[in-house]
């Protein structure tokens, strides 16, 4: 069985955002769950959701590994037409990942005890994001 799922996630500048819990009451069965941001300044990533410490510390090294476009050492970047963060948020989604695949097993997602799902927002303006989600079970 296959089922589909668009989920929206509004986000309100660079930073990680949980969406965990919408797909625990989603996913039934054995399968795996596929995940795919429609957005190329945006991320997906699975990472610790107990300290909010490490959402922070994530944010800020990403923002010193690759600064705006108005820092000095970006000087080489030519894509400048959305504003001083639109190549550096192509950049950082380039480094981490646009889609995600994830065991569910009896209806729960295989996750770790502290592992949660994010979106990794690399722009500095309000977004509204979409994530595709498409579970394929043996129900």
């Amino acid at each position: 069985m296959t089922k589909l799922k668009k989920i929206v996630i509004k986000t309100d500048g660079p930073g990680l955002y949980e969406f965990t819990d919408d797909l625990k009451t989603w996913v039934d069965g054995d399968g795996i769950l596929h995940l795919f941001v429609t957005h190329t300044s945006a991320s997906l990533l699975v990472q610790e959701n107990f300290d909010p410490e490490v959402k922070i510390d994530l944010n800020n090294f990403f923002q010193r590994l690759v600064p705006l476009s108005s820092d000095p050492s970006m000087s080489y970047l030519t894509h400048r037409y959305e504003g001083e963060d639109d190549m550096p948020a192509h950049i950082k989604a380039s480094l981490g990942q646009v889609s995600l695949a994830i065991p569910v097993m009896k209806g729960e997602l295989a996750l770790g005890s502290w592992q949660g799902i994010y979106l990794f927002e690399h722009r500095k303006a309000p977004k509204i994001r979409e994530v595709v989600a498409k579970l394929q079970s043996d129900i």
